[in-house]
């Protein structure tokens, strides 16, 4: 993997194409089969939220390196209403669209690094990497 890969995030169908994205990413990098799995369904959950609740955004995979380690990172941002609480949406079980609350928890379990940055009225970045065994 050369260079960042930018999907746009609209509809379902987009959520689709950013989960392929990362699995194939994820298996050029040299992540197993297993692992790459892991990690398109951390996309797929926080892309879902970008269209439940943003309505539109962009996720941003690319390979990343720290100390010898070589690990894929993604970035989800979206312009949308914004988390007033994350200590709140980082729970279980909440949600705010009668969802079972389990999107940002969800994938902040299957990857290493996991972090949300938001502000209300301007939008939500999630940044969350995994990491090679």
């Amino acid at each position: 993997m050369d260079a960042e890969q930018r999907i746009p995030i609209q509809d379902d169908r987009d959520i689709v194409a950013a989960r392929l994205e990362g699995r194939a990413s994820a298996l050029k990098i040299g992540f197993s089969p297993g692992d790459a799995t892991v990690i398109a369904a951390a996309i797929s959950e926080i892309a879902r939220n970008i269209v439940s609740y943003a309505r539109a955004g962009e996720i941003a995979i690319s390979a990343v390196e720290r100390n010898g380690r070589r690990g894929i990172q993604i970035v989800a941002r979206d312009a949308g209403p914004g988390i007033a609480d994350i200590e709140q949406a980082m729970r279980d079980g909440y949600s705010t669209s009668g969802g079972l609350g389990l999107g940002l928890p969800g994938a902040q379990r299957l990857m290493d690094e996991f972090e949300v940055r938001s502000t209300v009225g301007r939008g939500t970045t999630v940044t969350m990497t995994k990491w090679e065994r």
